[in-house]
């Protein structure tokens, strides 16, 4: 197996683990079941890790979304299975265009499942279906190598008809530490350099010097997954520091140990009663060893996009209506936790 097809597989991973975790009512995505089968239950752990990180983005993009009143754009980079956009038409919440980006095998399956489900066509506006991109009136599916920049801001502003003078968020969850470190920083850049107003919301692994990240990358190589652009998980300051050295003028990261505490603790404490957790300190260990970063430019209205404590429990989290559900230490922990896309 190659090296694209090993992080392609993760793709693969990162759905059955949402709706594990759906399934047991951690959030409520009835979107997501149309993407993946049923797999096997997850361990709590897990569960709990993925409910912080779909929240922990849901909360960032929906206060970009807010603070720019809808008129702006949102492109997921690496999206996969992702069912973000289908959720905020749900909510009323849908920016003015929004964009998944992945590879031709994974565009094109996403696209096939579309097709196939009226619970996921009937969102979009006039939609032309082609076998790796999907183009309809606010939202957009293109293949792409993100290695290759310049082809992709041709696809996004181009075939996507971005506009490059209007607030743009970026997402990219366990995407930039499988590209090399210059091909990762030409992306950030270049995206600093075609839009004016940006927002970038990163997440993916930190404090990876350790044993417990170095069993977790000897755990992906042995699954055919470098992780060729570690150099920047460090630590938090690697993190930030990739931003403030292309271009973007703010930037911060929380490591998810941080995120967990700093979300609506009676959602937190409403999802710890799902199932029981036998050992905290393993998760603990876990959760410290990913982190978001959201960094921005162009504009002081996203000074105030945060994940800290103060701005979250102002946000609503209007995702978890819990009466809709949907259908050694290192070794055991990052062998699971790593199989994220």
């Amino acid at each position: 197996m190659s090296q694209d097809e090993a992080v392609r597989s993760t793709n693969d991973d990162a759905a059955s683990c949402k709706r594990s975790a759906v399934h047991l009512g951690y959030w409520t995505d009835p979107y997501v079941q149309y993407f993946v089968r049923a797999g096997d239950r997850k361990p709590p752990e897990i569960n709990r890790g993925y409910y912080a990180r779909v929240t922990a983005i849901k909360l960032l993009v929906q206060q970009f979304i807010q603070v720019t009143q809808r008129q702006c754009q949102v492109v997921n980079l690496g999206a996969g299975f992702d069912t973000q956009y289908w959720n905020l038409c749900d909510d009323v919440m849908t920016p003015s265009v929004w964009v998944d980006v992945d590879f031709d095998a994974i565009t094109t399956a996403k696209i096939h499942y579309i097709k196939s489900r009226k619970q996921l066509n009937e969102k979009l506006v006039s939609p032309v279906y082609m076998r790796t991109d999907l183009h309809s009136a606010s939202y957009h599916i293109v293949g792409a190598d993100l290695r290759d920049t310049d082809a992709l801001m041709t696809k996004l502003c181009t075939e996507c008809d971005l506009d490059c003078t209007q607030p743009t968020a970026f997402i990219t969850e366990c995407v930039l530490v499988y590209m090399p470190a210059i091909a990762s920083q030409q992306l950030i850049k270049t995206v600093a350099q075609t839009f004016n107003t940006a927002f970038f919301v990163s997440y993916e692994q930190v404090n990876m010097k350790d044993r417990f990240g170095e069993v977790m990358i000897d755990n992906l190589r042995q699954r055919g997954c470098s992780l060729s652009g570690v150099e920047h998980c460090t630590s938090l300051d690697t993190q930030r520091a990739r931003f403030l050295s292309t271009g973007w003028t703010s930037s911060d990261s929380l490591n998810m140990l941080d995120v967990y505490k700093s979300l609506p603790q009676t959602d937190v404490q409403r999802i710890e009663q799902l199932e029981m957790l036998d050992d905290y300190d393993s998760m603990a260990q876990l959760f410290e060893h990913y982190c978001v970063t959201w960094a921005s430019r162009g504009s002081s209205l996203f000074h105030s996009i945060s994940l800290r404590h103060s701005h979250v429990l102002s946000h609503s989290l209007s995702h978890n209506r819990s009466d809709s559900h949907s259908d050694s230490h290192s070794d055991s922990h990052t062998n699971v936790i790593d199989s994220t896309h």
